[in-house]
């Protein structure tokens, strides 16, 4: 299985926000800098058969900018288990729910998607930044392990 971790795009800065943190959504500027990620995403054809986002506003927004450039709305879900917390074990019951899949994509945030791949890697250090695309091969899934395929700034998927 591929999996591929996409970090939300650009959000309202929490210093500037007055709701509560969980609720930031997108910027204006997130939004069309995904939208352009979203053409070079499609443009890679990744074979996704799912998309699973955190349920946290600026990563399900992230996930729907992708999601609708894929025709793939119908296949959208909201993963509480990839909202604060996500960590190996979660991504394993996730796993769980798309053992069939080739392809699936998760959206969700730092520092958990780094912590995560790196585990999910044996280990090392890695940042993903916001819009930031990583694929990873999972050659096992109890417990899942991997192998880091490549990793895609979002200044790059912007093009």
């Amino acid at each position: 299985m591929k999996l591929l971790f996409l970090r939300h795009g650009i959000a309202e800065e929490s210093a500037g926000w007055r709701g509560k943190d969980y609720d930031r959504p997108l910027t204006d500027e997130g939004r069309q800098l995904l939208a352009r990620e979203a053409a070079c995403i499609a443009a890679l054809d990744l074979g996704l058969e799912a998309i699973v986002s955190s349920p946290l506003p600026r990563a399900f927004e992230t996930a729907e900018i992708v999601a609708r450039r894929l025709g793939m709305l119908a296949g959208l879900r909201r993963e509480e288990k990839l909202g604060p917390g996500f960590d190996l074990r979660r991504l394993g019951e996730i796993l769980d729910d798309h053992s069939s899949a080739k392809a699936v994509m998760l959206v969700g945030h730092e520092p958990s998607f780094s912590r995560t791949i790196a585990d999910l890697i044996g280990g090392g250090r890695l940042h993903c930044k916001k819009g930031s695309l990583a694929c990873v091969r999972l050659e096992e899934s109890a417990p899942p392990r991997g192998d880091l395929e490549w990793l895609i700034p979002p200044g790059f998927l912007a093009r």
